[in-house]
């Protein structure tokens, strides 16, 4: 049975996710479960209707925009909580016209306050995906006075939006020690919905003359795979290639020209998702650098392709999802990376039962039936309905 309308407040900007390829399919919208989609955006963002339309499959959709900002910022006196009401009433009038049987909010900010007001003036249940450790992957990471003030005045709203709702949905285990020192208990950890059509699997892990290698993510301070570019220097007959965009990026051709290995490397600062899911399989090694506590999806999406991959062991507790069975684990070193690199393109054995390993151990966990079946459970079991 379908539901009449999904409220899902959102506080990116939907066109930066067209630019960088990541559009899922009925990413907003699990299961066609709601007829109407409205997507409310805390932003004065435009994105192209024609490729958002995909995230809420076959239902009709609806874009708004409740502006929020440094406007907002200074306007509520840095987030005073009775400024914030006056601001969310927007959201509370949207609600009264629409009569969204549920309401869904990608991380805990002005988006998941704004859902709390309308539960409190209107009764309708909201979720709450969380898809990073505040504690951790913010706060802890913060580096000028602004950031770490920033961070200080976004927890409290963080916190009057995860207390009210009825269920928090932390992406990965690594989110629950945050939820756990607040003293919050209605959670349950669902894996991010992959790409349900264009996974495909890897069957054959025979190495030609030249090693494939892929590494996808954002170029920056803590994703840097510089020490990747610096083993491929003392390794023959291999090619990466590094997809994805930062502040890093013109640090890394430039550096990849320094280190002598340009001819070695293809940069690609962006690339649909479907387009990477469907070629990931063509590929030997997935290589990565990470100190995020978190699995990121390119890395779902090469487990459940079946890639070997090579991973740091981060600064930190290691990520609980992530045991030796499933990755190969090195040092971020330059001769980690190079021997790893090396390992695995000579032992065949090994390399095709750690990527056997990992598809069949993410078919069950994380495949993209498995994960969209259990949002569509929650749905049901939290939206309301309209006699």
């Amino acid at each position: 049975m379908n539901f009449n309308t999904l409220f899902v407040i959102v506080p990116d900007k939907l066109s930066e996710l067209i630019e960088k390829g990541e559009i899922t399919k009925r990413y907003y919208n699990p299961g066609d479960l709601f007829e109407n989609v409205h997507l409310i955006l805390t932003n004065s963002d435009t994105p192209n209707l024609e490729v958002i339309q995909k995230t809420v499959g076959s239902a009709k959709l609806y874009i708004h925009n409740v502006h929020s900002g440094k406007r907002l910022f200074f306007l509520s006196l840095f987030y005073r909580e009775y400024l914030l009401k006056i601001w969310s009433r927007s959201f509370i009038k949207l609600a009264k016209k629409y009569k969204p049987n549920l309401i869904r909010c990608h991380g805990a900010s002005l988006n998941s306050f704004a859902a709390a007001e309308i539960k409190k003036k209107l009764n309708i249940p909201y979720l709450i995906s969380l898809h990073t450790n505040y504690d951790e992957d913010q706060r802890k990471r913060a580096s000028s006075l602004k950031e770490k003030i920033l961070y200080s005045l976004n927890e409290k709203i963080e916190i009057y939006g995860l207390k009210n709702a009825d269920l928090i949905m932390p992406v990965y285990k690594p989110i629950v020690p945050y939820l756990k020192r607040l003293n919050l208990e209605k959670y349950k950890v669902l894996y991010n919905v992959i790409n349900p059509d264009n996974i495909q699997k890897k069957e054959n892990y025979k190495i030609k003359k030249t090693l494939k290698l892929i590494s996808v993510g954002r170029q920056f301070e803590h994703k840097n795979p510089i020490k990747i570019l610096k083993s491929l220097s003392e390794i023959n007959n291999v090619h990466l290639t590094l997809i994805g965009n930062g502040n890093y990026h013109k640090y890394l051709k430039n550096k990849s020209i320094e280190l002598g290995v340009k001819n070695k490397v293809k940069f690609i600062p962006s690339m649909s998702n479907d387009a990477l899911c469907r070629s990931l399989k063509k590929y030997d090694l997935f290589v990565v650098h990470t100190e995020y506590w978190e699995i990121s999806k390119s890395i779902l999406e090469a487990l459940l392709t079946g890639m070997p991959i090579i991973i740091n062991n981060r600064i930190g507790l290691p990520v609980p999802e992530l045991n030796k069975k499933l990755v190969h684990y090195v040092d971020n070193s330059k001769e980690d990376y190079k021997h790893a690199i090396l390992n695995l393109r000579e032992n065949h054995e090994y390399r095709q039962k750690l990527g056997e390993s990992a598809k069949s151990y993410a078919e069950k966990i994380w495949s993209p039936e498995v994960t969209e079946k259990k949002f569509v459970d929650i749905y049901k079991k939290f939206a309301i309905k309209y006699i």
